[in-house]
């Protein structure tokens, strides 16, 4: 009888372990069989991706650039694994030597360089272009230090660095041929040539190094593996040989390590100037160095510069990289020769900016002193396009100061400030909203006057998540039932899932519905009592919040519902009430002292009622520190009930609420941001939506809201914030939480939790009632999965490539 042939896969695992870990395969730790296996994956990967870029390379295809400052990828080799289809062929040919490849995934560290929705966003927009086999290239900052790593130290957050690079990264690849030296300070000066033309230079500069590191990122079901380019600063002087020598080991490293510092941490805390000067640093480093780029692309395509936009589209997320506007006009201006109106007719054809914030504080605004100081010649061009941009305002509202002062990108007062937000409005061919209620709140509130003005450049494309790793990958369980179902190709079309509906009715479909839930909570419940001495109920409700953490978002509301939950059982131990675990998750911003306190009070209810012995597992609250991509994927097949409860109007879109229900959860939410789309989707009666809506709370807020009319003598959130104020959850410091309180009571309640509290604690009551039906329940959570399928990020993609960038699929 012949032997088995060898599997080619455990080959290639094998040949890594020795050529690449050097150890014999029974030596080797978990952490080096993770490395053996990423490297073997990746050799698979990188043929392909060299083909995609020979392909791209070669066509005449026009090039989507979506530049952003963050890049929330979390763990890359399980989601490679599946998009190239070789989860089960990994997983076969290492159980054939012994190995759990679930142990392996483990083992990667999450590339948490986002802070939330933007850079998830960004992640989940990559895998849809290389899907939709797009000519698509993203370009963002391979920061040494993602978004901090967070622990809890009585109650209280605490930052500490994330050293995500600290073992080395397997699916980078350094490309030092392609560095780019970007400059900073110095001064702008003129001259003019021979024929007498004006010439700007920009001179005395400081430069640093942009390292770029390549990531390849496949599609699903496609050859195509397009790129990720990360920049890495590095210094131009190095270390400082003779300062060392002579003992002066601080200033010998000195120059090296305030350049670097630019590629350092995401996020810097720019609560003071210095902080301040870095991020826009970092801003400007990065589109520097793609601007660099990709005219270094063109030129050797032999491209004229002034038709650039026929091959070139740049995406802006968010105001980040809004500077690369003014860079582009200098390098083609300044060094390419062109008029400034041919420059500024390509500029504006090229770039595309799509908005994600209704918070009129978070439209970023940079000091003109800060701007004249660190990028001199940028502020020339900036209060140049704002010139031809209010000569063409003046011109349609002539003799209207007022108007002029509302669309100037630059902001006039005390300190004149350059608005990021409007200079990327001026200087883009198409501006974006992220769900059809906030593309409506931007035209018609936060941004109108430029509306009003070029009402053409505005329209929608609602934010997707893709099925890859928000089902297929998190949720094995569910995705092998659907795929028994109806096929597979639910996986890149996810309207598919419609055909899930007819299912709903079937008890035997119901109960293998329910049955993996129970597991995914079980696998859950695994999960957290490794990290905590907790006991959980399984039959429970699994509430889960899981944002970063901001007042607008309001997990402030959602604790202070656990505390009225907690006075019922207390008032009645013996009433008919349906267990329910509510769990946080989520960061505060370093600077952000109230969200910080927020956290605090979580773990303070946390404390006291999963130790009270009366409640037993009838309530728990929980706050799980340091919230991932990975922590997500454990977390979100398991919830039962999504929370999505920010104050209409302030939420631009989400999409953790489209991965819930995708998942199976139930929303209970706001009509905000893409809850109202999902509402439209899955029927009025399989959502919970409680609360005021937009035009409600701005009649409110115009009419004198007063929050004391909701903290009545006896109201339920009256004896919550009685019980708070007595000290009970922190009798070793009775004000601690005084500030929390006094938040809605005495400074407005900004955020309204007073104004919504007692109709969420109502559709809170009434969910408590429905879970316990569990066929209805199940068919409720079976129609938000079948109705998901709008919510792909493949159909947002096809938005953006068919209505703004005019990209075409590129197939090899």
């Amino acid at each position: 009888m012949p032997a088995k042939k060898a599997s080619p896969y455990k080959e290639a695992f094998l040949k890594r372990v020795e050529i690449t870990v050097g150890k014999n395969l029974e030596d080797c730790t978990k952490f080096d069989l993770y490395t053996a296996l990423a490297y073997a994956v990746r050799d698979v990967i990188v043929r392909q991706w060299v083909q995609t870029q020979k392909a791209q390379a070669e066509s005449s295809a026009k090039k989507v650039y979506y530049i952003s400052l963050e890049f929330l990828m979390g763990r890359t080799l399980g989601n490679t694994l599946i998009n190239s289809e070789l989860f089960e062929k990994a997983d076969e040919a290492l159980k054939e030597l012994g190995i759990e490849l679930e142990d392996l995934l483990d083992e990667e560290a999450d590339a948490g360089l986002g802070n939330g929705g933007l850079g998830r966003l960004a992640a989940c927009f990559l895998d849809s272009m290389a899907t939709l086999d797009l000519p698509a290239f993203g370009s963002g900052i391979r920061y040494d230090y993602g978004i901090f790593k967070q622990s809890v130290n009585n109650g209280y957050q605490v930052e500490e660095p994330d050293n995500w690079l600290r073992n080395g990264n397997p699916w980078e690849i350094c490309r030092p041929e392609r560095k780019k030296a970007i400059h900073f300070y110095g001064k702008s000066t003129t001259f003019r040539d021979h024929d007498g033309k004006l010439w700007h230079s920009w001179i005395d500069t400081d430069e640093v190094i942009a390292m770029p590191f390549d990531t390849p990122i496949p599609g699903y079901d496609t050859e195509t593996v397009n790129t990720l380019r990360l920049w890495s600063a590095k210094s131009v002087f190095g270390f400082n040989l003779e300062e060392f020598n002579k003992g002066d080991y601080v200033n010998a490293n000195l120059q090296l390590s305030l350049n670097e510092n630019i590629s350092k941490v995401l996020y810097p805390n720019d609560n003071n100037y210095e902080g301040k000067e870095l991020r826009l640093k970092q801003q400007y480093f990065l589109a520097a160095a793609t601007i660099m780029d990709i005219i270094e692309d063109l030129k050797e395509d032999g491209v004229e510069l002034t038709k650039m936009h026929e091959k070139v589209a740049i995406q802006l997320n968010d105001t980040h990289p809004a500077i690369a506007i003014p860079e582009l006009m200098r390098i083609l201006m300044d060094e390419e020769g062109v008029e400034w109106e041919a420059a500024w007719e390509t500029s504006s054809k090229v770039f595309a900016y799509t908005n994600h914030t209704l918070l009129a504080e978070a439209l970023e605004k940079w000091p003109v002193h800060l701007i004249e100081k660190l990028l001199p010649r940028h502020m020339e061009i900036i209060y140049e396009i704002n010139y031809h941009h209010l000569r063409q305002v003046a011109n349609l509202y002539p003799g209207d100061n007022n108007k002029l002062g509302a669309l100037s990108i630059i902001q006039e007062g005390s300190e004149k400030m350059v608005r990021m937000a409007y200079l990327a409005i001026v200087g883009s061919h198409s501006v974006n909203g992220v769900a059809a209620l906030h593309t409506e709140l931007l035209k018609h509130g936060l941004v109108k006057d430029f509306y009003e003005y070029s009402p053409e450049k505005f329209n929608n494309k609602t934010n997707g998540i893709t099925p890859r790793r928000w089902l297929k990958k998190c949720n094995p369980g569910l995705s092998s039932l659907i795929t028994e179902k109806i096929g597979k190709e639910w996986t890149n079309d996810l309207d598919q899932l419609t055909k899930l509906e007819k299912f709903s009715s079937q008890v035997k479909f119901r109960n293998s519905f329910h049955e993996i839930k129970q597991l995914n909570k079980q696998r859950l419940i695994d999960y957290i009592t490794a990290q905590f001495d907790v006991k959980i109920n399984p039959d429970s409700i699994f509430d889960i919040q899981i944002k970063r953490l901001h007042e607008y978002k309001r997990q402030l509301m959602n604790v202070f519902h656990c505390i009225a939950l907690y006075q019922d059982l207390k008032e009645n131990p013996n009433a008919d009430f349906t267990p329910r675990t509510v769990i946080f998750a989520g960061k505060a911003a370093p600077g952000y002292w109230m969200a910080k306190q927020v956290i605090k009070l979580i773990n303070s209810v946390s404390t006291v009622v999963n130790n009270d012995p009366e409640i037993n597992d009838k309530l728990k609250v929980l706050f799980l520190p340091n919230y991932s991509v990975s922590m997500a994927e454990v977390l979100i097949p398991a919830c039962d009930l999504s929370e999505q409860i920010s104050t209409a109007g302030k939420e631009a879109s989400g999409t953790g609420n489209m991965k819930f229900a995708l998942n199976g959860a139930m929303t209970v939410g706001t009509l905000d941001g893409a809850n109202v789309e999902i509402k439209d989707c899955v029927g009025d009666e399989n959502i919970y939506i409680f609360g005021l809506t937009v035009e409600e709370v701005q009649n409110l807020k115009r009419s004198g809201y007063n929050p004391h009319n909701y903290l009545y003598h006896g109201s339920r959130l009256r004896k919550v914030f009685d019980l708070i104020e007595s000290g009970f959850f922190c009798p070793e410091d009775q004000d601690l939480f005084k500030p929390i309180i006094e938040a809605i009571t005495c400074h407005g309640d900004q955020y309204m939790v007073a104004a919504d509290f007692d109709s969420y604690y109502e559709i809170q009551q009434q969910i408590s009632k429905d879970f316990r039906v569990l066929p209805e329940w199940t068919k409720k959570c079976i129609a938000n999965v079948a109705n998901m399928g709008m919510f792909s990020s493949d159909r947002t993609i096809k938005q953006y490539a068919d209505e703004i960038w005019n990209v075409k699929p590129l197939k090899k």
